[in-house]
């Protein structure tokens, strides 16, 4: 088989996952050799307290193609990924999960698509091979990732991604604070396209995504792309202003046609209640405003403790 003169760079965040790294490591030298005998395996461990940091130097010790980055505390998968992302040197950078549930053996599928003028190629994953509860909660973050983002978000496109040089090069520009890094990506734009894989069972474990970090992820997404939140509780304010301005006319026609005096639980239900959409917009505000004084720190998206065969 001929092999092609690019170089590269497959990266991957490691979070609690020593019991991978070895068959990970395996499968990608496997599948990326078919490919070209120039790249490297880039394996950024994200403190995740187990012995990950201890199985990604053994493998660079035995394979000087693979690279390991470790950062200096839990930053997250998408920060995880800028740092492998920025001490990348691949023509091409290909992007995956570490629990294989997107098998290496598309990467081949990727790269020939790519090959047909693409910076970008996307992975759609066929029948999701998720936990009841998280198919449920992508489904109801992708319905209102749509209505609060003013973009559609694909529940089905999966982490394994591949991007030329050009394209990485522009993403390592962004500072975004939040960075989920799908969303940058399409961002960025030039030339994109999809590719349809198979979803795998995940090789061992389950997902370290808690009910937490999910909402966290969730509105993270929503007010990084957009305003629409903001906008959201204007109108609604106009809203209930509007309604409450014909209940009031109501009442004092009422009151001189019919004598009518209203009750004490009206008056109560309509002052919590507008409490409660008062509180929710001061809220959705403060999110911003914590992300404007997150952002104007000017602090690195993460700092690296260690990094082997660089």
């Amino acid at each position: 088989m001929n092999k092609e003169n690019i170089k590269l760079s497959v990266i991957s965040p490691v979070y609690k996952s020593e019991k991978i790294v070895d068959e990970l490591v395996r499968r990608i030298t496997e599948e990326v050799s078919r490919i070209t005998d120039n790249y490297e395996i880039i394996l950024v461990e994200d403190c995740g307290g187990d012995n990950s940091w201890k199985k990604i130097e053994e493998n660079c010790i035995s394979n000087s193609k693979v690279k390991g980055i470790k950062l200096s505390r839990n930053f997250g998968q998408h920060y995880a990924i800028s740092a492998g992302m920025k001490e990348s040197s691949g023509d091409i950078i290909v992007i995956m999960d570490c629990d294989l549930q997107d098998d290496p053996s598309h990467i081949k599928k990727l790269y020939d698509e790519f090959k047909n003028g693409f910076d970008v190629v996307f992975t759609k994953r066929i029948a999701r091979k998720h936990s009841f509860f998280k198919t449920i909660t992508a489904k109801i973050y992708n319905s209102l990732f749509s209505m609060f983002a003013d973009k559609n978000y694909d529940l089905n496109v999966g982490s394994l991604t591949m991007i030329s040089k050009r394209v990485k090069d522009e993403f390592v520009k962004l500072k975004d604070q939040d960075r989920l890094y799908i969303q940058l990506i399409k961002w960025i734009g030039f030339n994109s396209t999809y590719v349809s894989v198979e979803h795998r069972e995940r090789f061992e474990g389950k997902s370290t995504y808690s009910i937490s970090k999910l909402f966290i992820t969730a509105i993270q997404g929503w007010t990084s792309y957009s305003d629409k939140l903001l906008r959201l509780s204007v109108y609604s304010g106009l809203l209930i202003s509007l309604i409450t301005l014909l209940v009031g006319i109501y009442i004092v026609l009422s009151y001189f046609m019919k004598s009518f005096q209203p009750g004490w639980p009206s008056l109560i239900v309509a002052i919590l209640f507008s409490t409660g959409l008062i509180l929710m917009s001061i809220g959705i505000a403060g999110i911003y405003i914590g992300k404007i004084f997150d952002q104007t720190k000017g602090r690195p998206l993460y700092i690296i403790d260690k990094k082997i065969n660089f």
